[in-house]
């Protein structure tokens, strides 16, 4: 197996292309622009292995795209190529548009242009899939019960989400107007070894570990699904391999946990004062609670998470105490 991983010097990316060297022998083209969120020493571990090239550029650049299909004759495509964080989304909705939205489809022209067998537009090479990774934001917000199934509607609610969803639904219409092979994920908010540190649990860290101030937006409130990055890589990873053609499927951690209480679990592991805490104006748009229900892949695929999240957070916290 030939995968093109885009993206895979960011947080989730890194991790799941260190997970795919560890456990088999394909073949794994890196392309990433390295963004400010993307960090080539993510993966310094394994720049030396035989199975792993990186290519810096931009999933934007068809040309680029086509040279690399064509030289590494790809026949996966798992795109985490992404700008992720809300903030910036609200700052920049334009830069999220490009990425998000025209970078996704530029590598499903380039994957149809490719797989495609000529004279007959149901046809594909055999053995080929393009997985997109994408986001529970895409469903927007929840009140205080339920959960998000593949079978909610989307509303999002930030330009990000926006997004994200947009580029979901130009996967999906690739696949029902020319037949393209693929899968969608939407996973809930992971938390792991190397995230950039704008994202809450890294930002908690950090600023605890400083003793400066923890900025908890408005009240504190917000529920968040966690899901730790190495349970997301071997979902993943069994999409990969047993997902059924053209199907959705949610990845969830089931670990809600207000962000208040979340910023107090770290403290207290910190063995710091919860005066650190410091309550700030809410973001716009902001969600105030996710949660998935993951029996889908539960009982169709026979994954399930292996973290607790006690464990997962205690992991966590260490490593970033090693930085």
């Amino acid at each position: 197996m030939n995968i093109l991983i885009t993206g895979g010097a960011g947080f989730i990316g890194s991790n799941f292309i260190r997970y795919m060297v560890k456990k088999y022998n394909y073949r794994i083209i890196n392309i990433d622009l390295l963004t400010y969120a993307g960090n080539y020493n993510n993966l310094k571990d394994i720049e030396n292995n035989n199975n792993y090239t990186f290519i810096k550029g931009d999933i934007c650049d068809k040309n680029l795209i086509c040279k690399v299909f064509d030289l590494y004759e790809i026949d996966t495509v798992i795109n985490f190529a992404a700008e992720s964080h809300v903030d910036r989304s609200i700052l920049n909705p334009g830069l999220f548009l490009k990425s998000n939205v025209l970078g996704t489809q530029t590598l499903l022209d380039v994957a149809y242009e490719k797989w495609h067998i000529k004279n007959n537009n149901l046809q594909y090479k055999n053995g080929v899939k393009f997985i997109q990774i994408s986001t529970d934001e895409v469903y927007g917000t929840l009140g205080k019960s339920g959960y998000f199934t593949e079978n909610t509607c989307l509303a999002p609610n930030s330009p990000y989400s926006a997004s994200k969803a947009s580029a979901d639904m130009f996967v999906r219409a690739y696949h029902s107007t020319y037949g393209l092979p693929i899968n969608i994920t939407r996973c809930s908010n992971n938390y792991g070894p190397y995230q950039y540190p704008e994202k809450f649990i890294p930002l908690m860290i950090q600023r605890a570990l400083k003793d400066v101030p923890l900025p908890i937006y408005g009240d504190g409130k917000q529920i968040r699904d966690w899901l730790h990055v190495e349970d997301h890589c071997s979902a993943i990873d069994t999409v990969l391999h047993k997902g059924r053609v053209g199907e959705v499927y949610n990845i969830g951690g089931n670990n809600e946990i207000e962000n208040i209480e979340l910023a107090k679990i770290i403290l207290k592991y910190l063995n710091k004062d919860e005066e650190l805490i410091t309550f700030v104006e809410d973001r716009l748009g902001h969600d105030r609670r996710y949660a998935i229900d993951n029996s889908k892949i539960t009982n169709e695929l026979g994954w399930t998470p292996s973290y607790t999240f006690q464990e997962g957070i205690k992991n966590t916290i260490n490593w970033y105490k090693k930085l």
